[in-house]
């Protein structure tokens, strides 16, 4: 004869499941970039909040680095609240940020001197609940520690946002290691947008969504972040004939 299982075994058991679905039986918030050309390829129709997500560089230079930073600044830019940036060393340059929307007064930076304490302070940040965004820059990524930010995110509805930095190029190729992010992204540098005087155009970006969860992966020349941390598609993708081929160009060589 089984010996029934107490109650409060029961509700713990279901709590532990309703904890490991996290927000996948809810409908999520989501943030639009407002191109239908990226959020087309986004469950829900843009980047999900509540959610950990990843950005890298396209290359190990700091050009590329910059184009991932300031990706990430736009995305912060457009959600209210304050922004705690969490990294390493002192070397943002806050200017940068203002000009894809995110303006000093809300940022809060924390130099936490170690990885490891990065990915505390990444942690606390998620679970506070009063923020608009954290962000954290991180080499390594591991599947335990994502999943725990994972579970953070969901549990406040605040995004968190990796940018994958390496300061070796070996510590590369841990950016191809499954994590527990919703969606992973890389920035490539492009000339910038041609004017028709003298001058330097609106720089340009290849995007790639190399993972979506739920989703497709496509990559995108965009034009980079403007003063409101938005996007834009080149002129001559936006009016030329193939809009079924936007989302689905890599740069040439």
């Amino acid at each position: 004869m089984s010996t029934p299982i107490a109650r409060p075994a029961i509700e713990a058991l279901r709590e532990r499941i309703r904890r490991l679905e996290g927000a996948a039986g809810r409908r999520r918030l989501v943030l639009p970039f407002g191109l239908k050309a990226i959020d087309r390829h986004l469950p829900g129709g843009g980047l999900a909040l509540g959610a950990l997500h990843e950005v890298a560089g396209g290359g190990h230079g700091a050009i590329d680095g910059a184009a991932a930073a300031l990706f990430t600044a736009g995305i912060a830019a457009r959600l209210r609240g304050r922004v705690l940036w969490c990294l390493t060393r002192q070397d943002l340059f806050a200017p940068a940020l203002a000009q894809a929307g995110l303006v000093p007064d809300r940022v809060i930076y924390v130099e936490a001197g170690d990885e490891k304490s990065v990915l505390i302070c990444f942690e606390e940040g998620l679970r506070h609940g009063g923020l608009g965004a954290v962000v954290a820059e991180v080499a390594r990524l591991s599947m335990t520690a994502s999943r725990r930010l994972q579970l953070a995110a969901e549990g406040s509805g605040t995004i968190g946002i990796a940018i994958r930095r390496w300061r070796r190029p070996a510590e590369a190729a841990d950016f191809g290691q499954p994590t527990a992010s919703i969606t992973r992204w890389r920035v490539s540098a492009l000339p910038a947008t041609p004017l028709p005087v003298p001058g330097v155009g609106r720089p340009r970006w290849q995007l790639e969504l190399i993972r979506c969860r739920a989703g497709e992966s496509a990559d995108f020349e965009v034009e980079a972040c403007d003063a409101k941390g938005r996007l834009a598609l080149p002129s001559g993708l936006v009016h030329g004939p193939a809009e079924k081929d936007i989302g689905r160009r890599r740069a040439a060589g």
